[in-house]
């Protein structure tokens, strides 16, 4: 064809949708499926439009990280909704994305059906971004229009195959529009053809209708020519709308969608939607379901619909694998049994089987070597390419584990055996830090891919973590961290390391470390490779570069994108504009203190809650952020039937609520806690000063019934104030605002607490890790943090009910108290309102909570057990949330006098967020 020819391009000089975030994504032919995270879309997920709805941005960012987190390489936002302001909304969520490093590496796509959004969002989007989508519905002035400023914005695009007369639902009508279309890009317009994506439309087969019957088939060929016929060209889809007549019957659709993919990649879909872990493994696909779906996907025989709806029924409800088949894998060869056995976390017959390979091998550390490191590279590869799970994976290595230990002391008794690792790992949660869940999960992930790990627990001082690394000849040193004074022991290690001249490459993980921080508080102080990694499944893959023999390569590459992350960020944030701390205060959050309702607890001092019924906590459980734990991310308790996680959500719940049983029953762990409740009064714009002079005699006479005096007569909490630049109208709020100032004359009141359920934790952990079961070890530390919060939920509504007695609200469900549907907060120190650990000294004091319920601060003033949660009670109805953001050096000066620290001391423990 004359119009394509013109684009040929020759062998040297190959063109590639080349697409950006902070992160490259080239699209080669080499490259697998590209998959595109849709939850970030309004008219898609309910979850998300009620969060832009609602304003609740930093929710919502929360939605992409999933979407991130979870594998997506291109992220689609739309806010196209009848009732939002989708200029505005886009606008607002991609500025939030640009300043949220883990989000914005990857490539955007502004996806709108008004050209308004689309443009708004093209103005604000950072790196090469994907409009989704035009056409030419409304003609070609229109259409030209539209590709001309998508190509002056430097973006790439998708085209629709739709034109004036409607949407393409033949296969010839699929051509003719892509050709048309393609011919005003290319040879009009002179746009890049590698920066179009064709969409040819996915339709649902089997509906029953005769037109619908070659909806697959036209759709494969129309692909097939769309990369014969217009080079450089790449195509997408939504693939779930192929089996949308197969809604509730997962077998079929999870078979339908992975012949319907197999068959649209080999055909040259290189993109699109799709739920990766809603496809069976198409070798595996039941021979007899295969056959009937790919009969009705290439219109093979007129009762193909009929014959597929059958099958359909017959499978319905019902599990792919029928219990009469559970065991049939014991009939399987030696090594498949194995393998069979790590891939499914089953550990029943495993000694069985490798003694049988011990016997059958000339050396005990063959079988490792050989039968469990193969069944274990399947693992890998599966988990790799996201067709198993992080539970999946954890018994895994539990099997694993009894194996090794069962061939231990045969190799011993050899003397020269010795295993073959791929590589040497220490792993350490730096010093003041007890929080080790997700350090464990990485180890265990490593571990199954064959590397060595060397855990050096908690609380390591970065000494210890140098002088292991260079005892041992570890090839890579993991720091975990979750409080927010790890973030500088991390950079503590760092220096420390480079100080003796150690060049081992150093990975970062946890909960309050980002890509952001290695980049631009931790890489600087070390000459050699520090990596940021946000998941289990990523670290397997970044290991696996660093120790390549031609890593230098990626480390150069590493070291490049880090440094020009920085200086992108550090720019960003110098954009930034921020107030004085006195404008911020003038700008504080205003309340009417004349109207507003200020009520008296009914019983003013400390509660002691010595030995608490666990079982109690049960209904208050949270349980979505347990999922997460495990990399299993959506709502519970629709995560039990997602298409994606649901079935493997179902196995880990019921696993967890077996191993909760045994909590309660057994009294395997304690709970304890402590509240109280104080006169108090801002003083000094941002500080609450408490009075304990009503904590009466009597109190301390009814000690027996758990009451407790404070020593001390007054006490001040310290509060920080916002100091970014708002909006007009917008407030810069402290946790202060929320309490009446003394000059009013008004008297106020303010609560704070600790409880926890982490007594026994640790034992049993230990208990577990003894007996090679990482599973439940990892199980009993997350359902003890679960507790926790369901503890300190449960307390707070007690205390809004009964003992403060401002409110009575004991009809709402565990859902709204997750939802925070009830009047007042508990925020805590650590967190965005108030991210002062030196905080929880003051409640210590306060409530004398180490004497009364045993919980301790470590020297970074993180909580010991580390299943414990605590902070304040504000009853005010105007109280809210908010995040502290960025602040001043002038805050941080007016504050360090008000702590009587020094001004280094304050950076310290504040320097998150200390603006650079």
């Amino acid at each position: 064809m004359s119009s394509t020819n013109n684009y040929q391009q020759s062998t040297k000089n190959h063109k590639y949708l080349t697409l950006s975030g902070l992160e490259p994504l080239v699209v080669t032919p080499e490259s697998n499926f590209i998959n595109i995270g849709e939850r970030t879309n309004v008219t898609g997920s309910r979850k998300f439009l009620r969060l832009i709805k609602e304003e609740k941005y930093d929710e919502a960012l929360e939605v992409a990280r999933d979407q991130v987190d979870g594998g997506a390489q291109i992220l689609d936002v739309n806010m196209d909704e009848g009732m939002l302001d989708g200029v505005y909304a886009m606008t607002t969520f991609l500025n939030l994305i640009a300043s949220e490093p883990d989000i914005s590496r990857i490539p955007l796509m502004i996806d709108s059906s008004k050209w308004e959004i689309i443009e708004a969002g093209l103005q604000v989007a950072q790196g090469k971004c994907v409009v989704n989508s035009i056409s030419l519905k409304e003609g070609e002035t229109q259409f030209k229009h539209q590709a001309k400023l998508i190509k002056r914005y430097g973006a790439a695009v998708v085209v629709m195959a739709f034109d004036e007369d409607g949407q393409a639902d033949t296969y010839n009508r699929r051509i003719e529009i892509c050709r048309r279309s393609y011919h005003i890009l290319v040879n009009e317009l002179k746009f890049p053809p590698q920066d179009i994506i064709f969409d040819p439309n996915i339709f649902p087969v089997a509906t029953g209708m005769d037109e619908h019957r070659r909806n697959a088939l036209d759709f494969f060929e129309a692909t097939k020519w769309i990369r014969e016929n217009l080079p450089y060209a790449n195509v997408s889809g939504g693939v779930s709308n192929v089996s949308f007549s197969f809604r509730g019957n997962n077998v079929v659709r999870e078979a339908m969608h992975s012949s319907f993919l197999y068959h649209a990649i080999k055909n040259g879909m290189n993109m699109g939607i799709v739920n990766p872990t809603m496809l069976e493994i198409y070798d595996e696909i039941d021979k007899d379901l295969l056959e009937r779906v790919e009969d009705v996907l290439f219109d093979r025989r007129d009762d193909a619909t009929e014959r597929l709806l059958d099958y359909a029924e017959s499978v319905k409800g019902q599990k792919k694998e029928q219990e009469d088949k559970i065991l049939e894998w014991r009939s399987y060869p030696l090594q498949e049994r194995i393998t069979h056995a790590l891939v499914k976390g089953i550990d029943a017959f495993i000694i069985e089987d490798v003694e049988e390979a011990r016997k059958a091998s000339e050396k005990p550390i063959h079988v490792i070597e050989g039968h469990l490191m193969i069944g274990m590279n399947v693992v890998g590869d599966l988990f790799g390419s996201g067709k198993m799970f992080l539970p999946q994976v954890v018994k895994s290595a539990r099997v694993m584990k009894k194996a090794v230990a069962y061939l231990q002391p045969f190799i011993e008794a050899e003397k020269d055996g010795k295993q073959e690792f791929a590589g040497r790992i220490l792993m350490a949660t730096v010093k003041g830090d007890v929080h080790d869940i997700g350090k464990n999960i990485v180890s265990v992930v490593l571990g199954c891919n064959n590397y060595e790990i060397i855990d050096l627990g908690v609380m390591v001082p970065p000494e210890k973590i140098v002088e292991t690394a260079i005892r041992e000849k570890v090839d890579i040193i993991g720091l975990s961290g979750l409080i927010t004074p790890s973030l500088d022991e991390m950079v503590y290690v760092s220096k420390a390391l480079e100080k003796q001249n150690v060049t081992i490459p150093i990975i970062i993980g946890g909960a309050t470390t980002s890509r952001a921080h290695s980049a631009v508080k931790i890489a600087p102080h070390y000459s050699n490779t520090v990596v940021y990694i946000n998941d289990a499944s990523r670290a397997v893959t970044v290991v696996g570069d660093l120790l390549k023999k031609d890593s230098k390569i990626y480390k150069d590459q590493i070291r490049e994108e880090y440094d020009k992350f920085r200086e992108q960020f550090l720019k960003r944030t110098k954009k930034k504009e921020y107030l004085t701390i006195a404008e911020a205060r003038k700008n504080k959050f205003k309340i009417n203190w004349n109207t507003s309702e200020i009520v008296k607890p009914k019983q003013l001092g400390i509660h002691i809650l010595e030995d608490f019924d666990i079982s109690k906590l049960e209904d208050f459980i949270d349980w979505s952020p347990f999922f997460r734990s495990w990399d299993l991310h959506g709502k519970y308790p629709a995560i039990l039937t997602d298409d994606v996680v649901g079935e493997q959500a179902t196995i880990l719940f019921a696993d967890a609520q077996d191993l909760l049983k045994r909590i309660f029953d057994e009294k395997l762990l304690k709970a304890k806690g402590v509240f109280g409740l104080f006169e108090a009064n801002t003083v000094d714009d941002d500080d609450i000063e408490i009075t304990i002079s009503d904590c009466h005699a009597e109190l301390a006479e009814a000690s027996q019934e758990g009451f407790d005096c404070a020593q001390s007569d007054k006490l001040k909490f310290l509060t920080l104030r916002q100091q970014s630049k708002k909006a007009a109208g917008k407030p810069n709020i402290a946790l202060s605002d929320f309490i009446a100032p003394k000059a009013t004359g008004k008297q106020d009141y303010m609560g704070c607490f600790c409880v926890s359920t982490g007594f026994g934790t640790h034992e049993l952990a230990a208990k577990f890790e003894a007996e090679h079961d990482d599973y439940n070890s990892i199980m009993i530390k997350a359902l003890a943090d679960r507790l926790a919060e369901a503890f300190a939920e449960y307390l707070h509504k007690e205390v809004r009910i009964n003992h403060w007695n401002y409110t009575n609200d004991d009809n709402l469900t565990n859902d709204d108290l997750i939802k925070e549907s009830y009047k007042g907060i508990r925020p805590a120190p650590g967190y965005p309102a108030c991210p002062d650990h030196l905080e929880k000294k003051t409640i210590w004091k306060l409530l004398n909570v180490e004497e009364n319920i045993g919980v301790k601060l470590t020297e970074s003033l993180a909580m010991w057990p580390a299943a414990s949660v605590s902070g304040y009670y504000f009853a005010n109805p105007e109280a809210r949330y908010f995040g502290l953001g960025k602040i001043k050096e002038d805050q941080i000066e007016d504050y360090s006098k008000r702590r009587e620290i020094s001004n280094e001391e304050a950076t310290k423990w504040l320097s998150p967020n200390i603006a650079d």
